[in-house]
């Protein structure tokens, strides 16, 4: 249908950026926990690409504040820009986390968990690279609907993550710090399935 004045399209440039930032960030995390060194540079990657992130986010916004016409809602547009931001907010917080309280080793059970987050967030880039073709909203979906599922996966990694950490007699600071860090990694999770519910809702309000 002609417009007198086109939609703003780059948007959908700017989310795929951002889901780009998260797939990176969770990659980054894997790789600093398969070879553990608090004095990794890792962790400065880390910091840079959540800096990377903050700046796409804030062009999103910028872009929302100078644009006329948009691809769907403003608010869903700032909401979806938000949940996005925070996931590699989460991973970059809980490495620092990890520094700062002095853990030794890493364990089984995060990198089971940090697996699920990186097919969460892989899922989550593709979902928004395709959500500029309305053609391919089934295919949207399917991904948002594998989210789901790993959101799922990732609750039942964390029961028996906290399980395994309360066996015997384990050392109450380990447990708080442990719990912290396990379920900074869910959160992440969690965020990835928020960023499929928005999706989703955008496509049925422009369905």
């Amino acid at each position: 249908m002609f417009r007198l004045i086109p939609r703003e399209e780059k948007f959908f440039e700017l989310f795929d950026q951002q889901a780009a930032h998260n797939v990176e960030a969770v990659k980054v995390f894997i790789e600093l926990i398969a070879n553990w060194n608090r004095e990794s540079p890792l962790f400065h990657r880390l910091q840079d690409i959540e800096h990377e992130a903050d700046i796409t986010t804030h062009e999103v916004y910028d872009k929302l504040n100078r644009t006329f016409i948009t691809p769907f809602d403003r608010e869903d547009i700032h909401e979806l820009a938000s949940e996005l931001d925070d996931i590699v907010d989460i991973v970059q917080s809980v490495a620092t986390r990890m520094q700062l309280y002095h853990v030794d080793k890493t364990t089984d059970q995060l990198k089971l968990m940090a697996g699920i987050l990186l097919d969460a967030a892989v899922n989550v880039r593709k979902a928004v690279a395709e959500m500029k073709n309305p053609e391919k909203s089934r295919r949207v979906q399917d991904y948002c609907i594998e989210i789901n599922r790993l959101e799922n996966a990732g609750d039942r990694a964390l029961e028996q993550a906290l399980s395994k950490l309360f066996d015997g007699k384990p050392d109450p600071l380990e447990v708080i710090k442990w719990k912290e860090i396990y379920e900074g990694i869910e959160y992440a999770i969690d965020k990835c399935e928020d960023v499929a519910n928005i999706i989703d809702s955008i496509l049925v309000k422009n369905a």
